[in-house]
C-alpha cells in the first residue's frame, strides 16, 4: 500500500465528499455568526440582521456539489484533498468579502460560479494536457500581447491609479493574472521538451552557466524578459516579482541549480533598487516597510492599520462580523488576510496557513507522482504560483516583506485572480489523475525529486514564518499596538460599550457616557477640567485621566478575567467600563476657576495629610467638546491651553525657596515628582510658556512643599484617583502610587509655620514675585493650615504668569478661608 495511491475511486469520492461537507458546515456556522453579529454587537436582538450573504453560501453549496459530482465522474483517480481545500478557501474568502462589501461579495460569488463552470468544462480535456504543451509559445505570446494592450486600452475600475485592467460592459479583467499561468505552462513545456540539452549538461556533474545549460535557458530568458518589461512599463511590480519568482522556481526544479535562486534573488534586489528610484509607489512602499511608524497616518497608514487589525484579533479574534476590518484600506482584496485575522485571531490565521500548507503538500505530491516530466514541472510551477503569491501578499500584510498589490489566491476579491486560480486547480486535478493503463511509480527518481522536495521545504518555511509573524503582532506586540492613539478601533469600541464615568469625591459626574449601544457618546459635564481630567476622541486620541485610567474606564481592568474573556469571545468587545471616583471637590474647583477668571497660571490644593488633590486647575484651558472644531487652533495657540500647567509647568521659584526653606527644597523629596495618576512631566519645560524654566518647580511640587509644613513635616503621597466601582463589591479604594516621606521633624515644620503666620489669619502663607528667564515676572503664593491645629490639614500652591502678586495672595487666602471655615473672608 502506498497511501492514497492505492485507494479505489469510490474511497477517493467518499473522502472528497466528506471533506466538502465539513467545509460546508464550517461556512454555515461562519454565515450564522455573520447574521447574528449586528444583534450581538449592539446587545439587542431587534436590530437588523445580516442576511444577504446566505445567497453566497447557497450558491457555494450548489457550485461545489456540482464540482464534486463532475470531478468524481471525470477524474476518478485524482487527489481527493485538492477540491475541499480550494472550496474552503474560496468560500471563506467570499463570505469575508461579503461581510465587508456586500456588493463585491455578490460579484465574488458570481465569479466563483463562472470559474466553477470553466473547471467543469475543462475536466473533459485530455488529462495529458498535450494541447498546452504543443502551443507553449502561442500561450505565452498571447499573454504578453494581452497584457501589453493595457498600455493603450487599460482602465482602472476605481477610476484612478495604474490602468492594469481591460474592461467591457462593466466587466474588468486583469491580463497579468493569466500571464503568470501562461509563463508556467511555457516554462514547464520548454524545459520538458529540451531534456537532451539538460541531460548533456548533467553528464559531467551538476550543471552550471559554462555548460550547455545557458543555450537551453536563453529562449526562456528572452520570453520572460519581455513579460517583465511589459509589467515594468505598466508599473505592475507585484506581478513582476511573481514572474521572477516563478521563473526561478521552475528552472530550479528542472535543473537542480541552486545558484539560479541566488541569481534570481540578486536580480530581484537590483530591480527593487531601480524601482525605488524610478517609481514613487515603490519608494513609498519600501519606506513604509522599513519604518511604518514614521508616518502612521500618511504613507504608512495601510500597513499600520493592517498590523493593528492583526493585533486586534489576538488569539481568538473578535468574532465574525464583530471586528473593524473595514478600517484597513483594501481589506477586501490586497489585505484580506488582516481582515480575517482580526475576526478569527491567531487560530484563524493558523487554519488558513495550514490549508495553504496542505495545498503545497498535495500539489507537489502530484508533481512527484506524475509519470512525465512536463506535468511534473507544470504541477510544481502551479503549486509555486499559488503558495508563492500567498506568501508575497501575507508577508506584506505582516511586514515580513514590502507590501505589493496582488491578491491572496481563492480568498481576495478579484474575478481575474479567482478564475486563474480555479484553472490552476483544474490543472492540478488533471495532473493528479493516473494516466489510463498506467500504474503510478512509488516516486520520481531521487535526482528529480530532490529539487521539488527542497521547494516544498522553502515554501513550508515561508508559511511557518507567516504564522510566527502573526503571533508576534497578534500576541507579543498586541498590547503595545492597540494602545496607540492612532488606533481608531478604540473609539469605535466606545460606540458599543459603555465607558466608565469619572466622578468627583461626592459622585458628581465630570466625564460620563450617555446614549445607547451603537451610539454612545462622551459627555463632558464640567469641560473646564478638560486639561486635567482629559478627553477621549476618535481623531485625537486620549489625554489626562481618560488615558491613564483607560483600562478601568474601558472594562479591561477591575472585571474578572473570565468575564473579560467571555465578553470578548461572544461580543468581540470588553465588558462595560468601571466608574472611578476622584479626590477632586467640584464645588471647590468651581470657586477656584471663578477666582482665577482670565489669568494665566495654575493651582493645586491638597489634603496635607493624605495627599488627596482637592482641586487642580490650569489656565487657560480648553473645552473637550470642541476638539473636532478647534484642534488646529488649540495646537497653534501660543498660550498652550492643552498643557496642564499644574504638573507640567516649570517656574522659577528661587525667591520663594529662600523665604520658605532657606536650606532648599532638596530634602523634601520633590525631585522627581512623586508618581501619581497623571504624568509628572519631569522634562525640559516648554520654552514658549512665559516664566517657564527647565530648572523650576511645578505648582504640584510647591503644594507638596507646603503640605510638609501643614502636615507636621510629612510629605504626603499625591493621589487623584481614590476608588473604582467594582461590579461585585462596590467602591474599592485604590492605593496611592507612592509612599509618604517624613521630610522634616515636627518641630521644624512648626517653626516654619509660625515664622510665616500673620496675626489674625489662622493660617500660614508665603508669596514671592519671581523674574523668569524670559524677563517676564511670575507671582507665586503658597500657604496652608497650621500644623497640629486640629481638623483636616490643607496646603495650597498657585502661580500666575504675571506680576499680579496681590491677586495671587487674594485668591490663595480666599480658598484657604473656604477650606478652613466654609466661607470666604469678610468683604469678599
Amino acid at each position: 500500500m502506498n497511501g492514497l495511491s492505492d485507494f479505489r475511486p469510490a474511497s477517493r469520492d467518499l473522502i472528497q465528499s466528506r471533506l466538502l461537507a465539513l467545509a460546508g458546515l464550517f461556512l454555515f456556522l461562519y454565515s450564522l455568526c455573520l447574521t447574528l453579529s449586528t444583534a450581538v454587537l449592539e446587545r439587542s436582538p431587534v436590530n437588523d440582521l445580516r442576511w444577504s450573504h446566505w445567497l453566497g453560501w447557497g450558491a457555494w453549496v450548489v457550485v461545489f456539489y456540482a464540482l464534486d459530482r463532475q470531478i468524481c465522474r471525470w477524474a476518478p483517480g485524482r487527489d481527493p484533498f485538492l477540491l475541499p481545500i480550494i472550496a474552503l478557501l474560496s468560500g471563506w474568502g467570499m463570505l469575508s468579502v461579503w461581510r465587508l462589501l456586500p456588493a463585491f461579495g455578490l460579484r465574488q460569488g458570481m465569479w466563483i460560479v463562472v470559474s466553477s463552470l470553466v473547471v467543469i468544462l475543462g475536466l473533459r480535456l485530455p488529462p495529458d494536457l498535450g494541447f498546452l504543451r504543443r502551443y507553449k509559445y502561442v500561450w505565452l505570446t498571447s499573454g504578453i500581447l494581452l497584457t501589453g494592450m493595457t498600455l493603450l486600452l487599460g482602465v482602472n475600475p476605481m477610476g484612478y491609479g495604474p490602468r492594469m485592467w481591460l474592461g467591457l460592459l462593466g466587466i474588468f479583467f486583469q491580463p497579468s493574472e493569466p500571464l503568470k499561468l501562461m509563463l508556467i505552462v511555457y516554462l514547464a513545456a520548454y524545459m520538458a521538451d529540451n531534456q537532451l540539452l539538460l541531460s548533456l549538461a548533467n553528464r559531467f556533474g551538476k550543471p552550471d552557466w559554462k555548460s550547455p545549460i545557458l543555450p537551453l535557458l536563453a529562449p526562456t530568458l528572452i520570453m520572460t524578459g519581455l513579460a517583465l518589461a511589459v509589467l515594468a512599463i505598466q508599473r505592475d511590480l507585484g506581478a513582476a516579482a511573481m514572474l521572477l519568482f516563478l521563473y526561478a522556481a521552475i528552472v530550479y526544479v528542472t535543473t537542480g541549480m541552486k545558484r539560479v535562486v541566488a541569481y534570481a534573488a540578486g536580480g530581484l534586489a537590483l530591480a527593487s533598487l531601480a524601482g525605488y528610484w524610478a517609481y514613487s509607489l515603490v519608494r513609498v512602499r519600501v519606506d513604509a516597510w522599513l519604518n511604518p511608524w514614521l508616518e502612521p497616518s500618511g504613507k504608512s497608514y495601510q500597513i499600520v492599520q493592517s498590523l493593528l487589525a492583526v493585533a486586534n484579533g489576538g488569539l481568538f479574534g473578535r468574532g465574525p462580523g464583530l471586528g473593524n476590518p473595514g478600517i484597513v484600506p483594501l481589506a477586501h482584496s490586497d489585505l484580506i488576510f488582516a481582515a480575517l485575522v482580526e475576526e478569527t485571531g491567531l487560530w484563524g490565521a493558523a487554519g488558513m496557513l495550514l490549508l495553504l500548507t496542505l495545498l503545497v503538500g498535495r500539489g507537489l505530491r502530484a508533481a512527484l507522482k506524475t509519470p512525465d516530466r512536463y506535468r511534473r514541472y507544470l504541477a510544481a510551477g502551479l503549486t509555486a504560483y499559488l503558495a508563492g503569491q500567498s506568501l508575497l501578499i501575507i508577508g506584506g500584510t505582516l511586514r515580513l516583506l514590502p507590501l505589493t498589490g496582488i491578491t491572496l489566491p481563492f480568498v481576495s476579491y478579484g474575478g481575474s485572480s479567482l478564475l486563474v486560480s480555479f484553472i490552476a486547480l483544474l490543472l492540478l486535478v488533471q495532473i493528479s489523475r493516473p494516466t489510463e493503463g498506467w500504474c503510478p511509480p512509488a516516486s520520481a527518481q531521487a535526482s528529480q525529486a530532490q529539487p521539488i522536495l527542497q521547494l516544498a521545504a522553502g515554501l513550508g518555511l515561508g508559511l511557518l514564518a507567516a504564522a510566527l509573524a502573526t503571533g508576534w503582532w497578534g500576541i507579543a506586540r498586541s498590547g503595545e499596538l492597540l494602545s496607540r492613539t492612532d488606533n481608531p478601533r478604540r473609539s469605535i469600541s466606545d460606540l458599543y460599550v459603555q465607558r466608565g464615568a469619572i466622578l468627583d469625591r461626592a459622585d458628581q459626574p465630570i466625564n460620563q457616557t450617555i446614549g445607547e449601544a451603537g451610539a454612545y457618546t462622551r459627555l463632558y459635564a464640567y469641560p473646564t477640567l478638560s486639561n486635567v481630567v482629559g478627553y477621549t476622541n476618535p481623531t485625537y486620541g486620549q489625554s489626562g485621566l481618560e488615558a491613564s485610567q483607560d483600562n478601568y474606564l474601558r472594562g479591561l481592568q477591575g472585571n474578572r478575567a473570565l468575564e473579560i474573556w467571555w465578553r470578548r469571545l461572544v461580543y468581540g468587545q470588553p465588558p462595560p467600563g468601571l466608574d472611578i471616583r476622584l479626590s477632586l471637590d467640584l464645588e471647590l474647583q468651581q470657586l477656584a476657576d471663578k477666582l482665577f477668571r482670565n489669568q494665566v497660571g495654575a493651582l493645586v490644593i491638597l489634603n496635607a495629610r493624605t495627599g488627596e488633590m482637592l482641586a487642580m486647575a490650569s489656565y487657560p484651558g480648553f473645552d473637550a467638546r470642541e476638539m473636532d472644531r478647534a484642534w488646529e487652533e488649540l495646537v497653534n495657540d501660543p498660550s498652550a491651553p492643552l498643557l496642564n500647567r499644574a504638573i507640567l509647568g516649570r517656574y522659577a521659584a528661587s525667591e520663594l525657596e529662600r523665604l520658605t526653606y532657606p536650606d532648599g527644597f532638596n530634602s523634601l523629596g520633590l525631585f522627581p515628582t512623586p508618581p501619581f495618576e497623571l504624568p509628572s512631566g519631569d522634562l525640559p519645560a516648554d520654552a514658549s510658556l512665559p516664566g517657564s524654566t527647565s530648572r523650576g518647580y511645578s505648582p504640584l511640587q510647591m503644594a507638596l512643599a507646603a503640605a510638609v509644613i501643614s502636615g507636621e513635616g510629612l510629605r504626603p503621597a499625591p493621589q487623584l484617583v481614590m476608588a473604582v466601582n467594582d461590579p461585585r463589591s462596590g467602591w474599592l479604594p485604590l492605593p496611592a502610587k507612592s509612599q509618604p516621606v517624613q521630610a522634616l521633624t515636627v518641630e521644624r515644620a512648626a517653626k516654619l509655620a509660625q515664622k510665616h503666620t500673620m496675626p489674625g489669619l489662622g493660617f500660614w502663607q508665603v508669596g514671592a514675585l519671581e523674574a523668569a528667564h524670559t524677563g517676564q515676572a511670575v507671582a507665586w503664593w503658597i500657604g496652608g493650615s497650621l500644623p497640629a491645629g486640629g481638623g483636616t490639614p490643607y496646603a495650597l500652591a498657585l502661580v500666575i504668569e504675571s506680576d499680579a502678586q496681590e491677586l495671587a495672595e487674594r485668591i490663595g487666602q480666599t480658598l484657604l478661608h473656604v477650606l478652613l471655615w466654609g466661607k470666604p473672608p469678610a468683604g469678599q
